[in-house]
């Protein structure tokens, strides 16, 4: 019986280890198929059709994935070299009446996917889908880069990818300056979140319209920086006067962002903490929601004059006019951010931050949660009640709202300050209601 077990086991091995190729060479025809069905329906009839189609799209994919099985070396290196070559032939006989090369690079592509998917079937399909998709649509992105896309948006998104791709990684990940409180690559990353945001927003202005756009890309940004998006709104409103109140809206409505992450992470850290601060949580949420709505209904009612639809038509044409961020509202905000960081290194430095209260509403002017993970921390570890945790996290919250009015008075117009600190006053007030209705209440 063993040896008849061990026999078994032996053709289950080989069974599986010869159908192996044989799907992964499944999949790589697959492959050919998907992409040579979408150049078949582009390929044209007659003599003036295109050289490749589904067959031949089919072929190529095998035979990158045949030359990939094959155990001498060379083989792939071979193949590819005479696929190339009849790509090469076939840009030569149609370059005359047209003279792009989609057709042959993508050819070439199949071939290096049906070689992939000899070693990673799932990778191989997930480009194979990319590619596919990319061709299918060839006329929605002509018209988008050359009728949507300005010249201003071109421009930003290389400014952005620059600053993503380029310098971010170039930036020093260390303190600098005085009390070595300025990490260079961490104030350059708020720059990039400043900028990726104000993209996003211009995005969703152009897609949803300049009414609803903002508040949601605002409500969506508050999960990446409120303090950012805020920054984001006011140079928004300060660009697009006519948008001030939507841009309001975005930002008041980010905070409650910062309301819902704040609530994971002490979740996460320490659940009696979390529990001890449901009702300031609940109360500042529901004020920020309130607030923001309100802001949003009022930018989203019809003009005085009628109803006219034509103000949002004008307004939603100077945000597609308008650039996607302002760089200069970027180093602004992140100036700010620095001098706060500075500020705060100063004073816990010449101070010693001797309480709990003092450093969790120093490191709160720079970000509000990291100050909350700390005073949770120290209720988990036993040093002090959770009850006993949450004046110093409502002073880390309330500074962080002192940096959010600093921000928005710095980047926003009158208009949209006048709009927009009231909801964050608003919504500090609330978190602090919220611990005295719980502390009146607490003894009873």
């Amino acid at each position: 019986m063993p040896a008849a077990d061990s026999l078994a086991d032996s053709l289950s091995v080989h069974a599986a280890g010869s159908l192996a190729p044989v799907v992964r060479l499944a999949v790589a025809l697959a492959i050919g198929l998907l992409i040579g069905l979408e150049r078949e329906r582009r390929k044209g009839t007659g003599p003036g059709r295109g050289a490749a189609g589904i067959r031949t799209f089919a072929l190529a994919s095998l035979v990158g994935g045949l030359s990939a099985l094959l155990p001498f070396a060379g083989a792939f290196l071979v193949a590819g070299a005479f696929i190339a070559a009849l790509a090469v032939v076939a840009y030569v006989r149609s370059s005359v009446r047209d003279p792009g090369l989609t057709t042959e690079v993508a050819l070439v592509a199949t071939f290096l996917l049906g070689g992939l998917a000899l070693r990673d079937p799932a990778l191989a399909s997930g480009v194979a889908v990319v590619v596919a998709v990319l061709l299918a649509s060839r006329g929605w992105l002509h018209r988008f880069v050359q009728s949507v896309l300005t010249e201003d948006e071109v421009h930003d998104a290389l400014v952005l990818a620059a600053a993503a791709l380029v310098i971010l990684p170039l930036a020093p990940d260390r303190g600098f300056g005085p009390f070595e409180a300025l990490n260079p690559r961490r104030i350059w990353m708020l720059v990039v979140i400043v900028m990726a945001i104000g993209g996003a927003g211009h995005v969703a202005v152009r897609i949803l319209g300049a009414r609803a756009g903002l508040p949601i890309a605002g409500f969506a940004g508050g999960f990446v920086s409120s303090t950012a998006t805020i920054g984001t709104m006011g140079s928004r409103a300060r660009m697009t006067p006519s948008l001030g109140r939507a841009a309001a809206a975005g930002a008041v409505l980010s905070t409650v962002a910062t309301i819902v992450q704040l609530a994971i992470v002490l979740g996460a850290t320490s659940p009696a903490t979390l529990r001890a601060m449901a009702l300031p949580l609940a109360l500042a949420g529901a004020a920020a929601v309130a607030f923001g709505l309100a802001v949003a209904w009022r930018s989203a009612r019809p003009s005085r004059h009628g109803g006219n639809p034509g103000n949002d038509t004008a307004a939603e044409e100077a945000a597609a006019k308008s650039r996607a961020f302002d760089l200069r509202a970027a180093l602004l905000f992140a100036a700010v951010v620095s001098a706060v960081l500075l500020l705060a290194a100063a004073v816990t430095a010449w101070l010693g931050a001797p309480g709990t209260l003092a450093a969790a509403a120093l490191s709160g002017f720079a970000d509000a949660h990291a100050a909350a993970i700390a005073v949770a921390s120290l209720a988990a570890a036993g040093r002090f009640s959770p009850g006993d945790a949450v004046v110093p996290i409502l002073a880390g919250f309330t500074t962080n709202t002192v940096s959010k009015i600093v921000v928005a008075v710095t980047t926003g117009d009158r208009r949209f300050v006048l709009a927009t600190v009231p909801g964050l006053v608003l919504v500090a007030a609330a978190a602090w209601a919220g611990w005295f209705i719980g502390r009146a209440a607490g003894p009873g």
